[in-house]
């Protein structure tokens, strides 16, 4: 921004949407224009209050930490109140920062507001993004999907730090593309009426209504939300009519050209328009890397959940084992009891035998995740480069929309992609080179149909191609961060730090299941009681 203008960027750490809602966490970090300016702020409040346990599993936060570790919330406002210095704040969500948890909170305790009420930085990357190639734009998706450097998710700081990084490296140079370089011209941008181009409802939900210039049938449907009864409704409809009739219709977020805009797709920033055949060909290409270092993140850190589930799995086995067999003696016991009383000693007999059924299947369910667990490994950085070189060869293959009215050659590429992934999963690195080498002659050892390999040709199967491979993208980027947001993983983060934390939580669910077992005994000794009672023996 030209003028330099100064500003506060916030984020906060909650005790979740239950109101009354109090903050737990405040980061904050003065800018001006685009930069950093100065340290960043940062507390932990101690409001003596609960915290959910499904909120603090999100932050780690929990009412201990927080009365170890916080400060008194009067004494954090007075310090952020200086820090602030009366400027304009902004949140990546300032409709809940900013009105829901800080205004509110400061009314409570009887302080004045810090700071005024700044612009909501989720507005502006859903503008200037418009139409999102990144599918949402929650914060962490943005920060998977443009490649931002990796900071505390869920905690408020490391928010703060990633909403600096999609401001400078994703919205700063497109905001300068339109022209928007100083504050009152980003504030007048987002304080105009506004709709995205992606419609979000209706029968023609997904579509970009600028495709209503040649789409009668769509255009129609437009008109028809124009005429629509509901003020809301009709407003939209008349606001995208305007931008056709204006000439707005032609994508005004094609901002870069096509050189610009495949360098820019190498980290992530893509800008919609409508490019030619070599340019869909470049940002395939580009696509399919993209896919490749997901999924090589997602093998690498799927294998280190494995490895913590794998080494608890061996440990707790035979307490799990004995547990449900146990529930399973308890429960057809029960049924043994209630058929025969029902319907005598024939039907009595069939849960008998349900019960060893089950029983036995129940083992072999043991035996198959023992086995999968101890098939999955580690890969060192070596391993991880090469098997990342493969995926980025492997990743060539995902031409799904190819074989879509073919259920033969269709079932033949979900064949080859379940072999690519669990070789992937396993850290299977020769059997990924066997099929990068010649996937045809892997197919064909298979017994499968053979399929083609080659390139889309047209344009509408190379955009098809390229839509496809976004949402693969899209779908790998959620998957990711709730692998990352799982308490599994946090163990496996835990247990990096401190090699005793796992014994400790072994030990913890050793004394559950052994609490439970206890419990289960008393309760099938009952019920054999009950049939010996019935029948003079007990058959299990």
């Amino acid at each position: 921004m030209n003028n330099h203008p100064s500003w506060i960027l916030i984020d906060t750490e909650t005790t979740g949407f239950a109101k009354p809602i109090y903050t737990v966490e405040l980061a904050a970090q003065r800018m001006r224009g685009w930069e950093r300016d100065g340290k960043p702020f940062r507390y932990l409040l101690n409001h003596g209050c609960q915290i959910p346990a499904e909120v603090a599993r999100v932050h780690g936060y929990t009412r201990e930490i927080l009365e170890r570790d916080g400060s008194p919330p009067e004494e954090v406002y007075r310090e952020f109140a200086s820090y602030a210095s009366g400027l304009p704040v902004v949140a990546y969500k300032t409709a809940y920062d900013w009105d829901q948890v800080l205004v509110p909170e400061w009314q409570r305790l009887g302080l004045e507001p810090s700071g005024v009420r700044g612009f909501c930085a989720l507005q502006l990357a859903q503008r200037l993004l418009d139409p999102v190639p990144a599918g949402n734009c929650k914060l962490q998706t943005l920060r998977q999907y443009y490649r931002l450097s990796e900071h505390g998710a869920h905690t408020a700081l490391g928010d703060v730090e990633t909403v600096i990084d999609l401001m400078q490296q994703v919205l700063r140079p497109l905001a300068e593309k339109r022209g928007l370089d100083t504050w009152e011209k980003l504030m007048g941008f987002l304080e105009g009426e506004w709709y995205p181009s992606r419609l979000a409802f209706g029968k023609h939900k997904g579509r970009l209504y600028q495709e209503a210039e040649k789409d009668g049938e769509l255009r129609g449907w437009l008109e028809w939300l124009v005429a629509s009864t509901n003020e809301k409704s009709s407003q939209m409809g008349r606001w995208y009519l305007a931008q056709l009739t204006n000439g707005g219709g032609r994508a005004d977020a094609v901002l870069l050209d096509s050189e610009m805009a495949a360098d820019g797709a190498a980290s992530g920033l893509l800008i919609y328009q409508d490019p030619g055949l070599k340019h869909y060909q470049r940002l395939i290409e580009l696509a399919r890397n993209r896919l490749a270092d997901l999924e090589l993140d997602y093998g690498v850190e799927r294998a280190k959940v494995d490895s913590v589930r794998s080494r608890l799995f061996v440990t707790l086995r035979p307490y799990y084992q004995k547990r449900d067999r146990l529930r399973l003696l308890v429960r057809y016991r029960k049924a043994f009891i209630d058929r025969l009383l029902a319907e005598g000693e024939d039907a009595a007999d069939e849960a008998a035998e349900d019960f060893q059924r089950e029983t036995t299947d129940k083992d072999r369910e043991y035996d198959s995740t023992a086995s999968a667990l101890e098939g999955k490994r580690e890969l060192n950085d070596d391993e991880a480069a090469k098997l990342k070189l493969l995926w980025r060869k492997l990743v060539r293959m995902f031409h799904p929309d190819q074989f879509g009215n073919d259920p033969e050659i269709q079932k033949t590429y979900m064949l080859l992609t379940q072999s690519i992934n669990d070789a992937r999963d396993r850290g299977n690195i020769e059997l990924l080179e066997t099929i990068a080498k010649n996937p045809q002659a892997f197919i064909l050892k298979q017994g499968w149909s053979s399929v083609s390999l080659d390139e889309a040709k047209g344009l509408m199967e190379l955009r098809a191609l390229y839509e496809h491979l976004q949402a693969k993208i899209l779908e790998l980027i959620e998957t990711l961060d709730d692998l990352r947001g799982s308490a599994d993983f946090a163990l496996f983060e835990y247990a990096e730090h401190d090699a005793g934390v796992l014994d400790q939580v072994a030990a913890a669910q050793r004394a559950e299941l052994e609490q439970e077992i206890e419990a289960l005994n008393t309760e099938a000794e009952r019920r054999a009681k009950e049939v010996e009672e019935l029948t003079g023996e007990v058959p299990f």
